[in-house]
């Protein structure tokens, strides 16, 4: 199995990885492959150029065996939809089952995505939850998304495409808009994000990072 998860990363931070990690072990996923948006339809731009986005991205994962970037959504025209994503990922990859991971917040949201109930064609879809948070369990799923609940992870391996799985990751206070504030009000974020991202920040004078 393959993770997908996508983000601007405006930067990428331990809020991403560390619920990654999780799921890649908890999943036994072979890997999981970050896809940096190039150009969010449903937010206003990210601060960071795109080039900046990706390097930052590619230098969080570097340590990581079995994590991954994937630049594709860059030569993708128009607005970065991920049903357009997961066809360019089917396209290439066949068969093989896939993973969209998503946070729970986001996955609230879903209803409002560009042809949202294709994306269950495309790939399986994985909800980063929260233990007791609101969707941790089945029963609080809306009723169109209890109907492909996958309860087997052998299953969910074996499938393409179509399942549904709930995977329980530890909350992570953290989020990107944060981070920017603190950087911007002259803060460390070194506990924040990997040091190599942090280092690139500085050096690139993102953020509006001042010495």
């Amino acid at each position: 199995m393959i993770g997908i998860l996508g983000g601007t990363f405006d930067p990428i931070h331990y809020g991403h990885l560390r619920p990654a990690a999780q799921v890649l072990l908890a999943l036994d996923l072979a890997e999981i492959r970050f896809v940096p948006t190039a150009r969010p339809p449903h937010r206003k731009p990210p601060e960071a150029s795109y080039e900046h986005r990706l390097r930052m991205v590619e230098l969080a994962v570097a340590p990581h065996e079995r994590l991954h970037v994937d630049d594709r959504e860059s030569r993708i025209a128009g607005p970065s939809y991920t049903v357009l994503t997961l066809e360019s990922l089917r396209a290439e990859l066949g068969e093989q089952p896939l993973c969209l991971l998503i946070g729970s917040d986001a996955f609230r949201g879903i209803e409002s995505w560009y042809q949202w109930r294709r994306l269950l064609q495309l790939a399986n879809i994985v909800v980063m939850e929260r233990p007791g948070s609101p969707m941790s369990t089945v029963a609080q799923l809306p009723s169109w998304a209890q109907e492909h609940v996958c309860r087997d992870k052998d299953e969910l391996a074996d499938k393409p495409s179509g399942m549904l799985w709930l995977q329980h990751v530890d909350p992570q206070d953290i989020s990107a808009s944060g981070i920017r504030a603190m950087i911007e009000h002259g803060q460390s974020i070194a506990d924040l994000v990997p040091h190599a991202v942090w280092d690139y920040i500085r050096r690139n004078r993102l953020y509006h990072y001042k010495d």
